[in-house]
């Protein structure tokens, strides 16, 4: 029994010893397996790491070989933005220069109030408020100055003010400064037309190109105008200064060719400096004042042209077969319509042939041709001078003329000698055109066009017969009438003043008025017009102030200087008077 016992017991410890052992296997084949997945997590979590040091070493090696351009420092070779603008003859009137700004990462600054500090001392006229506001602003980028000099550049670099960095741009230069201001116009500081032909450059397409970024690569191909850089300096030369003497508010003038539509000279005074658009006063404002320099009066403005409108209702009289050169009118009294007396200043009291209507500008016998035609075929006419409606050209903010919105009688004759209609001074000189060139009104252009190109985009409005009376009558008038203080020796000037009560508030002033005056030369073969006004003069050449003592000299300058240069050849003798005129 006993040693059944011992058995039994002996049995039940071998199988406890068995089982111990089974589970102590079991645990140290868990643990083994615990430490191989450890060790190949380390293995993964190690290769990780190690790749992405790999990566930032990579890129940091990247960096550090790249080109300054890369790095956002400054480029060696900016890419253009806006083609060069040259005259006529390739003298260049606008370009760009390279030029480079300071701007400023606010994230980056450290004490903002020591940066402005010491940019004071490098900037002239710095706004302390404002850049202190835009360096402790929490954006990644902010303009300090735009467009500063080289040494400007130099001593803010010598500075080391971390934060801060520099960014290449274009800044516009216009050489002539404002010679040709109003037809070349001008840009802002991110370099987009405002004005001018600037601003046509950037209708045309320029502007989509660069918000694409296409401007890059090879420059751009110089755009060429219809202007010569030296009638340009001569017209805006001869306004300048008759504005000075007449003690005007402004003055202006046009030189235009007859055949082609090309705009050779174009000045309207005041004006301004396109390589300054603004200037600031003392106090930090902008001068309205000299802003007021921005508005061309030639094409973006309209004036009741006075009676330079007489060419063009003789004109019609003589189309419509109601009138010819023999044909009398009475002007022997002033004429009386709904509660107006139409007179003439220093009338003639008698009956006028059409030469003489033109010579003593008759305001009576002008309205008696215009009542011939009638309401509607004046309207009509004046229409198809396009005189009544807005001028097509290049040229951006063209004014659009202003008329009766209902056309009466009295409106009729009033507008025969240049009351009551509004057109801007270069829709009436290419109006004008169109009767001395053959009777074809040839759109005006600021680029240059082939006579064989106006052909195709220019049409008849007067018979050639016509044309060749009204070319005797600017001839006869330069020659015997108002248009003798034009006449320059040699050239054979004709043509038409106007002098016309201004209109202020609505209501005519009696004492002050403008003057305009439109000639031909030369006119034995009419090659250009030449249009000028005067806004307000408070004297003449010879204390006067109508047309025939301030616009007819500025002509007489104009003609006299540019002539020459324009290849014009003075002929003597008695080739220009008004019975051996040849027609086309």
């Amino acid at each position: 029994m006993i040693s059944f016992v011992v058995r039994l017991r002996s049995r039940a410890h071998f199988i406890v010893e068995s089982n111990v052992v089974g589970k102590n296997a079991t645990f140290l084949g868990a643990r083994a397996s615990r430490r191989k997945e450890a060790r190949q997590r380390l293995g993964i979590l190690i290769a990780g790491f190690l790749a992405v040091y790999f990566i930032v070493g990579a890129r940091l090696v990247q960096y550090g070989l790249a080109e300054p351009a890369a790095t956002g420092a400054i480029s060696s070779n900016p890419v253009a933005s806006r083609p060069d603008i040259v005259d006529r003859n390739g003298a260049l009137l606008a370009t760009d220069l390279n030029m480079t700004s300071l701007y400023a990462d606010p994230r980056r600054i450290v004490d903002a109030d020591e940066v402005v500090e010491k940019l004071a001392f490098v900037i002239p006229n710095l706004d302390w408020s404002e850049t202190h506001k835009k360096l402790r602003s929490h954006t990644a980028f902010q303009w300090l100055k735009r467009q500063l000099t080289p040494k400007q550049q130099a001593d803010i670099l010598a500075l080391g003010i971390p934060g801060i960095g520099f960014r290449p741009e274009k800044r516009r230069f216009y050489p002539g400064g404002v010679t040709a201001s109003h037809i070349v116009g001008h840009v802002n500081v991110d370099n987009q037309g405002l004005a001018g032909m600037e601003r046509y450059l950037d209708q045309q397409g320029l502007g989509d190109l660069r918000l694409a970024g296409l401007t890059g690569g090879a420059p751009l191909e110089p755009v060429r105008l219809s202007i010569d850089l030296r009638v340009q300096n001569i017209v805006r030369q001869v306004v300048a200064n008759a504005m000075t003497a007449y003690k005007a508010e402004a003055a202006g003038a046009v030189v235009l060719d007859v055949d082609t539509g090309e705009v050779l000279a174009m000045a309207s005074v005041p004006d301004y400096d396109p390589n300054e658009p603004s200037r600031m006063l003392p106090d930090g404002s902008v001068d309205k004042d000299y802003e007021k320099g921005w508005f061309n009066r030639i094409s973006n403005a309209t004036f009741e042209m006075g009676s330079t409108f007489k060419s063009f209702t003789l004109a019609m009289g003589l189309d419509e077969g109601k009138i010819t050169l023999n044909s009398v009118v009475d002007a022997s009294r002033p004429i009386r319509m709904g509660g107006f007396t139409i007179k003439d200043f220093r009338g003639k009291n008698r009956p006028l042939t059409i030469s003489e209507v033109f010579q003593y500008s008759s305001n009576i016998g002008t309205a008696a041709v215009a009542d011939k035609v009638g309401i509607e075929g004046h309207q009509q006419f004046l229409t198809k001078l396009g005189l009544l409606s807005r001028m097509d050209t290049e040229m951006p903010g063209v004014a659009t003329p202003t008329q009766p919105k209902t056309w009466k009688k009295i409106n009729s004759v009033t507008i025969s000698f240049g009351h009551g209609v509004a057109t801007t001074p270069l829709q009436t000189a290419v109006a004008a055109a169109a009767l001395i060139n053959g009777g074809t009104l040839v759109p005006p252009t600021f680029l240059p066009r082939s006579r064989e190109e106006a052909e195709q985009v220019s049409r008849p409005v007067i018979k050639q017969d016509t044309s060749a009376d009204m070319r005797y009558l600017f001839t006869w008038n330069g020659v015997k009438g108002s248009g003798r203080g034009a006449q320059v020796e040699g050239f054979h000037v004709g043509g038409k003043t106007g002098t016309a009560d201004k209109v202020i508030n609505g209501r005519y002033a009696k004492d002050i008025n403008f003057n305009a005056f439109v000639a031909a030369f030369p006119m034995d073969r009419p090659k250009y017009i030449v249009l000028s006004i005067i806004d307000a003069p408070q004297t003449g050449e010879h204390g006067g102030r109508t047309a025939a003592s301030t616009a007819a000299p500025m002509i007489k300058e104009i003609i006299g200087r540019s002539a020459p240069l324009l290849g014009v050849q003075p002929r003597f003798g008695s080739s220009g008077a008004p019975n051996l005129l040849v027609n086309y």
